[in-house]
């Protein structure tokens, strides 16, 4: 069960997962940027959110990817054969890592889930989309970019800035405050749990707030 109030779009934009075989396929991308300078940082809310549910299910360990510019890790959950990435191209450039991810697996943006921070949505809520803008996120610019549009969406809202006058790459690259920490852990879990239900079906467009 959810740990936020849901309020459902009546409609889907999600397709299908590809299916190879007797097995669907996901792939869930968190975007964030490497290095330990940019550990728990706003921007790196995506990469958390997969190690999060990496931790939480069967999955082989992180391996990098050079090729496909990304660390990698395998598992099954339920009958979908799931793959986590986490771009190495830092987040300027994720498109390109998301697009030979594609190529290699032989996938679509239908069977795509990018799970990343949004300054557009308020702290404690996330929203599920299947298709949209950039509103100013570089990594989405780069994936519709290199991928073009139809890809599934966790935003995790981390808006708005502490400070109106505050430059945008400013806040993002800032750590969380002490009080936004005691609630990360449940955001988190609500992540997982959309995860889920991504690989059991489409997700309709939603808004979740704690």
């Amino acid at each position: 069960m959810g740990l936020f109030d849901r309020q459902k779009t009546n409609y889907d934009t999600h397709a299908p997962l590809y299916t190879l075989g007797n097995s669907k396929t996901l792939l869930v991308i968190g975007l964030g940027n490497v290095g330990s300078k940019y550990h728990k940082t706003r921007h790196n809310i995506g990469f958390a959110a997969i190690d999060r549910y990496k931790a939480s299910h069967d999955f082989t360990d992180w391996v990098e990817k050079k090729d496909l510019r990304c660390y990698q890790a395998t598992g099954q959950v339920g009958d979908s054969r799931v793959i986590l990435a986490k771009p190495t191209t830092m987040m300027n450039l994720s498109g390109e890592a998301v697009q030979a991810l594609q190529r290699f697996y032989k996938l679509s943006n239908e069977d795509t889930l990018i799970v990343y921070d949004d300054l557009d949505v308020a702290f404690g809520t996330l929203r599920t989309r299947g298709q949209g803008g950039a509103a100013g996120h570089n990594g989405i610019k780069s994936l519709l970019q290199h991928a073009k549009d139809g890809f599934g969406r966790i935003r995790i809202g981390i808006g708005p800035k502490t400070h109106e006058k505050m430059d945008s790459a400013d806040f993002v690259l800032q750590k969380f405050s002490e009080e936004q920490e005691k609630d990360i852990p449940k955001i988190l879990r609500e992540v997982s749990a959309l995860i889920d239900e991504r690989t059991a079906g489409p997700l309709t467009d939603t808004t979740l707030k704690v």
